[in-house]
């Protein structure tokens, strides 16, 4: 990037507003990949920053605001460039990411910040997109359980999953366990065709899905056969003691308060323990989530970490992040409306509670 000197604008950016023009071109790195599919990086960096005018000619960039303004975009537009330069991957999510960073410290560099790579697989670079997925794959480094709760999108079984893979290739662990509750979600499973395994596959395909894109696909059957990586329902956990292996379980969200403590205490020596759920998405028929209430019984226990991750961290298509916000707002709506109608209907019962002068309630006479 080669930046030409900030200058008083024209059309209108006059010097008394305090408005500057910026011009400088793109080097070494294409601008579609700058800029993304679409223009849309170009829609987020003017998002993060409505007061700066950006246009972009070929591989020119001109800037025009105010010059504190201008300053911080030509900034977020540098470190998106040393972004691809170091092997990142680009999308909405990094790049509002690194607008949050830069805004709240000019002087970090979200590239550097976000780290190296988890792994690299099948020309593929998977690393954290944002602080929250950040702070989740430190948690697992430095603790033995990790419970990685938050919405649909967020990362955490692919986070996991890597980590595990890693974990293995660095001969960490001997085994990875992959496992989830087999919940019945519409369906009844005795009313699928099959055998039982047949039944179950549909419940842990997500989870071979994400091997896939982890491990050379010729390999997995093999891993598979040895026993080196292990995919099963949680049912197939009970009664094990599970020793220098990487579990993670999955949609931890439908097990019971007796299928975690189950799970959680299949910890045996030199393994790691990753659990992922969404606390909005319960199918359980009833009764409460084990995910839930372990979040009340393990708060505080030394070596277990909870890792919380919001619709800012979603990397998927920028409107899930939207939808997740809109449902989390009605969630407390209703909520709200919930606790207003028990009020409501406890002032029915029991009436307005008559007050004498001093403020206490009057006893009632006994005759």
């Amino acid at each position: 990037m080669a930046p030409s000197e900030p200058h008083n604008a024209k059309s209108g950016n006059s010097a008394a507003s305090g408005n500057t023009e910026l011009r400088f071109t793109v080097d070494g790195v294409a601008m579609v990949r700058l800029l993304g599919p679409e223009d849309r990086y170009l829609s987020t960096i003017e998002a993060a920053h409505p007061r700066v005018d950006v246009h972009v000619r070929g591989n020119e960039v001109t800037l025009s605001g105010t010059a504190g303004e201008v300053a911080a975009v030509r900034r977020l537009i540098e470190e998106l460039q040393l972004a691809l330069r170091t092997g990142h991957d680009l999308g909405e999510t990094e790049v509002a990411t690194s607008a949050r960073m830069l805004a709240a410290d000019s002087s970090v560099s979200p590239s550097a910040q976000l780290g190296a790579p988890i792994l690299t697989a099948r020309n593929k670079s998977i690393r954290a997109k944002s602080i929250g997925q950040k702070d989740y794959v430190d948690a697992i480094d430095d603790n033995t359980i990790v419970f990685g709760i938050g919405p649909a999108g967020t990362g955490k079984t692919y986070l996991a999953m890597a980590k595990a893979v890693r974990a293995l290739q660095n001969k960490e662990v001997e085994r990875i366990i992959l496992t989830r509750p087999a919940v019945e979600a519409g369906e009844r499973l005795g009313f699928l065709p099959g055998t039982l395994t047949d039944k179950i596959d549909p419940y842990l395909r997500p989870l071979y899905d994400a091997l896939g894109e982890m491990l050379d696909p010729e390999l997995i059957p093999k891993l598979l056969a040895a026993g080196t990586i292990e995919v099963a329902p949680l049912a197939y956990m009970r009664g094990r003691t599970l020793n220098a292996s990487f579990v993670v379980l999955d949609e931890a969200q439908n097990t019971t308060p007796e299928q975690m403590k189950m799970f959680l205490t299949r910890l045996g020596f030199g393994s790691k323990m990753v659990i992922t759920g969404d606390v909005t998405q319960i199918d359980l028929p009833a009764g409460t989530s084990g995910l839930k209430l372990v979040t009340r019984v393990l708060d505080g226990v030394d070596d277990i970490h909870f890792a919380y991750l919001t619709s800012a961290d979603v990397v998927r298509h920028s409107l899930v992040g939207r939808i997740v916000d809109a449902y989390t707002e009605y969630d407390a709506q209703k909520q709200a409306l919930r606790q207003e109608t028990a009020e409501a209907r406890e002032f029915a019962t029991r009436g307005p509670q008559r007050t004498s002068a001093s403020g206490r309630t009057p006893k009632r006479s006994s005759s």
